[in-house]
């Protein structure tokens, strides 16, 4: 009897999960921000707990919608790009903020963070594209963040080998219309790497990441989901070039 029991609260809980079709996006409208702006002043489980509806109605049911909408955009630009509007797992990030190993014991994010990532991958660190909203700003990313060891060599042994295809990539019109080169890179060039490369700053890069700014009524607009499918696709050069180079498809 127990393991029915707890069979059928796995199965109602993968339910409450699971997307429901939900709300047309229309934007998400100034008061997203505004509960961003008032969790920041208060940042503790009380209050959180005490608005957790209006969390729910201001910010995360916006976020899956926006996801939903985005879904079918994603597609034409790659059908390895996934929109994933769970409530848990899927491409909006926590709420909760992993305290373990950070002085900063606020337990709740103040921005809305929704990775669209690759199917092949399981976390932040994989290929994908980004929209980020929050008192600290709002942006758009694209590429990698942070890639693991393997994928970072891989993507140093292309640079290395074809800089003149990287540069062409790099130097594309369409994506230096709208994006801006992101991340964080070494002081001094990797090891085993010429100083004197002619790309030598690209094989610096720790990250390999696009970014454009949005304004708040950008993002705040009912044509946010147009604009970030035009700004990806104008990027979808250089996310193939980063696929191409860790072997998974795009």
């Amino acid at each position: 009897m127990a393991t029915k029991a707890k069979t059928g609260r796995k199965k109602a809980a993968a339910q409450k999960n699971r997307s429901d079709g939900g709300a047309e996006f229309r934007g998400f409208g100034p008061h997203t921000l505004g509960f961003l702006a008032e969790l920041s002043n208060h940042n503790n489980k009380e209050w959180f707990d005490a608005h957790k509806q209006r969390y729910e109605d201001e910010v995360r049911e916006p976020a899956r919608a926006f996801i939903r909408a985005m879904a079918p955009k994603l597609k034409k630009i790659s059908a390895a790009l996934v929109a994933d509007d769970r409530k848990v797992g899927g491409s909006l990030m926590r709420v909760y903020r992993d305290v373990r190993f950070s002085k900063d014991k606020t337990p709740y994010k103040t921005n809305v963070g929704i990775q669209f990532r690759h199917e092949r991958g399981k976390d932040v660190h994989a290929p994908g594209c980004y929209v980020h909203l929050g008192l600290d700003g709002c942006f758009l990313g694209m590429g990698m963040w942070h890639p693991d060891a393997p994928s970072l060599a891989a993507i140093r042994k292309v640079i290395a080998e074809e800089p003149k295809k990287w540069q062409r990539v790099i130097g594309d019109a369409k994506l230096n219309a709208v994006w801006r080169m992101g991340g964080e890179s070494l002081k001094r060039p990797p090891r085993g790497f010429d100083a004197e490369h002619p790309l030598i700053e690209e094989l610096k890069r720790k990250d390999h990441i696009l970014v454009c700014d949005l304004e708040v009524d950008e993002a705040e607009s009912d044509q946010l989901v147009a604009l970030c499918a035009e700004r990806f696709t104008a990027g979808k050069r250089h996310m193939l070039a980063l696929c191409d180079a860790i072997g998974v498809p795009f």
